[in-house]
């Protein structure tokens, strides 16, 4: 079969970030409003009494310190919580789109491509600010490449979902060389006024270069040597955000048109099923836990990374072989295994195997097992 690798990776990180401490004191001015506005209906028992939130609260139950967001300042404003964008016009370059073109150029610097060496753009991640036309297809005009476009969805799992269609495009012969973009503007999702879900998420956008080994001229290189996907369907972690809900006005502004989760449950079905999920392909790859020196794991929480770390090493992982980025970015969705790629792969020397493992809503999961070259 065809040896195609990832031969470039590139990362866009916005410019404005918000801190645990910033977010909690917003959300803690809400919760004293609302606590103050419905005293009666408290006392009387009608409504129940919001908590306040701490940094040390978010840290200890996530690992996240810090998210970069595109728009700051109304997300911090107790009368608002929720970012706002000023509205571009049909012949202005999406924001989507734009942060996709520049995780894009930096990917194709570091695989030493131009434009006219990608025939084929997928823009994978958990939402687009549009149905349609593409956001690849815009992508694709504003970098000026030839050959074609679509997107995907599929959530947390949507980069290497897409990294899995590029391989199998270059495989038919459909594709050369492919760009899979992620551009995850996730802050528009988050309820800012639920204690449980309100530090979760940050915006970011990453790309990678996939092609055939025999083409690649990069300083990192990692072959693709074997890859699962994976969906079973729940309800567990959920957005019902779609161009339907305007034909139930009532319920346009509801709160589960935003991001809910039922955490416990995701905890107790998803870690089981990822880690099943990677050691399996491992045992068909017939490589060991000392085998594997890196794991690009999904950042949506640092102790389910813990967890699955140290079931698939069989002991505590060393930081550096099982990096967290979350601290600084929080959950990205999908770009999140990307940027841990992207941002740690020193130190590896050819023939090192690494874990490169998405999982998230539907369930989706995917493991793709990579070979330094």
């Amino acid at each position: 079969m065809m040896a195609v690798v990832i031969s470039g990776t590139g990362l866009y990180t916005p410019t404005q970030s918000i801190s645990n401490e910033e977010l909690v004191d917003c959300f803690n001015q809400y919760v004293e409003k609302f606590n103050r506005n419905h005293s009666k209906d408290i006392e009387e028992g009608r409504v129940a009494a919001l908590a306040p939130s701490d940094s040390s609260f978010i840290e200890k139950a996530s690992g996240i310190k810090s998210r970069y967001v595109m728009a700051k300042e109304d997300i911090l404003n107790v009368d608002v919580m929720s970012p706002r964008y000023t509205e571009r016009s049909n012949d202005e370059l999406s924001m989507q789109a734009e942060i996709g073109v520049a995780a894009a150029k930096a990917a194709m610097l570091a695989a030493n491509k131009t434009p006219a060496d990608i025939d084929l753009i997928i823009v994978a991640c958990a939402y687009t600010q549009r149905s349609y036309p593409a956001m690849a297809i815009e992508i694709q005009q504003a970098l000026g490449c030839g050959g074609w476009g679509f997107d995907m969805l599929v959530a947390c799992s949507a980069a290497t979902f897409g990294i899995i269609n590029a391989a199998n495009a270059i495989r038919s012969g459909t594709a050369k060389t492919v760009l899979v973009i992620n551009p995850e503007i996730l802050s528009p999702q988050v309820n800012y006024r639920d204690r449980d879900s309100h530090f979760i998420f940050g915006d970011v956008a990453t790309a990678s270069i996939i092609e055939d080994e025999s083409t690649a001229n990069a300083e990192h290189v990692f072959k693709i040597i074997s890859e699962k996907p994976m969906t079973r369907f729940s309800n567990n972690i959920r957005s019902n955000i779609g161009y339907m809900n305007n034909c139930s006005p009532e319920h346009v502004n509801d709160v589960d048109k935003l991001f809910i989760q039922q955490g416990r449950k995701v905890f107790k079905e998803v870690l089981p099923m990822v880690s099943e999920l990677i050691t399996s392909e491992m045992a068909k790859m017939e490589l060991g836990a000392n085998d594997i020196k890196r794991l690009y794991l999904h950042q949506a929480n640092s102790t389910m990374n813990n967890f699955i770390a140290k079931k698939v090493l069989g002991r505590e992982p060393k930081s550096h072989e099982a990096p967290i980025i979350l601290d600084e970015y929080a959950n990205t969705s999908s770009a999140g295994c990307i940027v841990a790629l992207h941002k740690n792969k020193q130190g590896l020397v050819t023939g090192d195997k690494s874990v490169l493992c998405s999982f998230g809503a539907g369930y989706s999961a995917c493991c793709l097992l990579l070979e330094y070259v």
